[in-house]
């Protein structure tokens, strides 16, 4: 069951993709009414997929890039449908970028180890769950910042400064979640290696990412870094991301390999 959930959210998302750039190119007035419709569909169906694995594993399913990678698409495409129900149809365009983000990510697990194992010593601890939930939510939220950054070059006049705003807000929101992942984080290195902090790759490069988006919000606010500047911004903070997301545990081993 918990594959076949696997499977169907993910044919969900791709659905909602290709319903929307067909019916794009096919200049149809259906094409993201019935796409939201699917996405909405595709995020249920990864909501309760989510909570088969948990109930199989019998803890939080957070403990390894898999499980990570799934949580980060999950908090990501809520996000959106989040979004759009603030923002309404003026972000319907996002739709089919939404869905093929989801559908490349989910694609990308294929590759990662899906087996359901018992948790590794260290991370046998109530804080797997706020530490791992939070950053990756937070990464879902920098993601949304950078998608309505892309947006933003391309939408028309009359868009663009709510655009601007929601890729504003999805920062700051990415920003405090991974600011409470880092404290989180940080009381948990205590309690399992008795330091709060270690100057590990993954801890390092995590504090590298908070300060950019630290500095990114602070020139907003201070200097009007805003619209095209900001959108620039949440493109190369993306780029940032997902170097600590994978390129650290791959390139830069620690003592959050097994993660």
């Amino acid at each position: 069951m918990i594959t076949a959930l696997h499977k169907l959210y993910y044919v969900a998302y791709a659905l909602a993709a290709v319903v929307g750039v067909l019916g794009f190119l096919l200049g149809k007035n259906w094409k993201y009414r019935y796409s939201l419709l699917t996405l909405t569909a595709a995020w249920a169906l990864h909501t309760a997929y989510i909570a088969a694995r948990w109930y199989g594993a019998g803890r939080a399913p957070m403990s390894n890039m898999f499980e990570s990678m799934v949580f980060l698409v999950w908090a990501f495409s809520g996000g959106f449908l989040l979004a759009r129900r603030a923002y309404g149809e003026q972000l319907d365009r996002l739709i089919p970028w939404c869905a093929l983000m989801a559908v490349a990510a989910t694609a990308g697990t294929a590759f990662m180890p899906s087996d359901i194992t018992p948790l590794v010593p260290a991370l046998q601890s109530d804080w797997l769950l706020f530490h791992v939930s939070t950053v990756m939510a937070g990464y879902g939220a920098l993601l949304l910042s950078f998608l309505a950054g892309m947006y933003y070059f391309f939408s028309s006049e009359g868009k663009k400064q709510d655009i601007d705003t929601l890729a504003y807000r999805a920062c700051l929101a990415g920003f405090w979640l991974l600011s409470l992942g880092i404290i989180t984080g940080s009381v948990w290195a205590n309690s399992a290696w008795g330091s709060y902090w270690s100057w590990d790759p993954k801890e390092t490069w995590s504090l590298i990412t908070w300060l950019y988006y630290a500095v990114a919000i602070h020139l907003r606010r201070t200097l009007g870094w805003k619209e095209n500047r900001f959108a620039h911004l949440m493109a190369w903070g993306f780029v940032l991301v997902m170097f600590t997301y994978f390129g650290v545990n791959y390139l830069l081993p620690g003592m959050h390999s097994y993660a």
